[in-house]
């Protein structure tokens, strides 16, 4: 048999959270342009989600696997993925996931895929691989930047010797021994430090990171430097616009249509945090105050019996005073199509790094505003700042947000003239993304045929056209 004519077989296993999914989707849809055959395994809510978004013609080179959590009396089997889950169970769901091996082990034998890509929370998914003879690789959906970081941090190195000693967290960002982080459960410490590292140290060869060189190149050397490993970008992997789709989606850009070019800033969090009472109101008398056009999308716990209607969640009068400068939007807004609309002029964004991407995709300029303290969103915040491609909003010394701030910075990335440096280094970014396309794939696969040459297998270099 022609072994090089054999169409490579990879299965996919993103955490249950929706950033992390839609991210692994996007891979699978590179992948798979690249003629692999995908298995892409999460649970049934998930893959219910995500079904609609595939072609016709992708849906020829993907399998979805439905991944079962074993039945907990505290975890409502309807809860099988972060969206909407009460915080109260997640750590529920950290346990169910941690108690599926022996269902994921037999997934792995049932598909026997030629290599498995798997996620930060199932470190021990790359065990179970390598014991059939399943070539693993990790890949991080977040910067670079952020382990790095953190491997620092965490070896106790001395700040001179950190390459970018303006990379800083501010004290109200650390995280706490209640707080669960971007890389484990808990902050590290002696005792959970290994678990922790667990996935980039089972990577085999390389670790797939979602960046581009041009805004983390330094931070993936590094990084590669401390895990001996190299580390390889896939690029932003932003869905496309034409994806989406929603019913409020013609009133929202017939909106924008009307505003002036660059005139107005689009203020989405993620979907996966709700804003405080005291939080919010900040943050809507900082809008009315920059005297600028914005577009904001606030969002509500699933299934709260006490979500408030809009107008009493906001300042009292308020829809009455920014008329037309100000459209709300509840639960969802089509990001991508407003980001790459002419009219937007700034991103208020808690710095999530898929919404990071799509902005800077986009040549949108990021007025950064991290909201959850214990996970990547203050290392990506500092870095868009250290790059040039935003400003953050600088926070009061207890943490808080203050109204007076967000005026500032928005006024300087979409009014001033010194925002002016801003704008230019965003849009060379998005520029660097358009130019480069698919570089970075062809990259991904030479890096599998290298690993999976060892086993005799090899990718066919004929891409599909979809």
């Amino acid at each position: 048999m022609d072994t090089k004519q054999k169409r490579i077989r990879v299965l996919m296993f993103p955490w249950l959270a929706h950033g992390h999914i839609s991210s692994f989707l996007e891979l699978a849809k590179k992948l798979m342009n690249q003629n692999l055959y995908v298995y892409f395994c999460s649970t049934a809510t998930n893959l219910d989600s995500i079904k609609p978004k595939i072609s016709p013609n992708h849906s020829l080179s993907i399998q979805f696997i439905e991944f079962k959590l074993p039945l907990l009396p505290e975890l409502p089997s309807y809860h099988d993925t972060t969206k909407g889950l009460p915080t109260h169970l997640l750590n529920a769901l950290f346990k169910a996931v941690e108690m599926s091996g022996d269902g994921f082990a037999t997934i792995l034998k049932t598909h026997n895929p030629d290599l498995l890509i798997y996620d930060l929370h199932q470190p021990w998914a790359p065990t179970l691989a390598s014991s059939l003879n399943i070539p693993a690789i990790f890949f991080y959906t977040a910067s670079a930047a952020g382990p790095f970081f953190a491997f620092h941090a965490w070896k106790k190195l001395k700040r001179e010797e950190f390459p970018s000693p303006e990379f800083y967290i501010n004290d109200y960002f650390m995280p706490t021994k209640s707080s669960r982080n971007e890389f484990g459960r808990t902050p590290p410490d002696s005792s959970n430090t290994e678990k922790i590292f667990q996935p980039f140290k089972h990577s085999l060869d390389i670790i797939l990171v979602k960046s581009f060189r041009e805004l983390e190149g330094k931070y993936m050397d590094y990084l590669s430097i401390l895990l001996n490993k190299k580390i390889v970008p896939t690029g932003p992997l932003v869905r496309d616009a034409i994806e989406e789709h929603h019913e409020n989606e013609k009133e929202i850009l017939e909106w924008l249509t009307k505003k002036r070019k660059a005139s107005t800033v689009f203020v989405s969090f993620e979907s996966e945090y709700y804003l405080s009472n005291k939080e919010r109101e900040a943050i809507a008398e900082g809008l009315e105050l920059s005297e600028v056009n914005f577009i904001w999308v606030l969002r509500f716990p699933v299934g709260d019996k006490d979500k408030p209607k809009l107008e009493e969640a906001l300042p009292e009068g308020y829809l009455e005073r920014i008329g037309e400068r100000g459209l709300m939007v509840e639960d969802w807004a089509p990001q991508a199509k407003i980001l790459q609309h002419s009219s937007i002029g700034g991103f208020v964004s808690h710095c999530g790094w898929s919404s990071v991407m799509e902005s800077l995709k986009f040549g949108v300029p990021i007025i950064a505003m991290p909201m959850r303290m214990h996970i990547d969103q203050p290392w990506n915040a500092r870095l868009v700042q250290d790059v040039g491609v935003g400003v953050e909003v600088k926070r009061g010394k207890d943490g808080s947000i203050e109204r007076e701030e967000i005026v500032k910075v928005i006024k300087q990335v979409v009014g001033e003239k010194d925002g002016e440096n801003i704008r230019n280094k965003t849009r060379e970014m998005s520029n660097n993304i358009k130019i480069k396309r698919d570089e970075e794939m062809d990259e991904v696969v030479q890096e599998f045929n290298q690993i999976l040459h060892k086993a005799g297998l090899k990718v066919h270099d004929k891409k599909v056209n979809v």
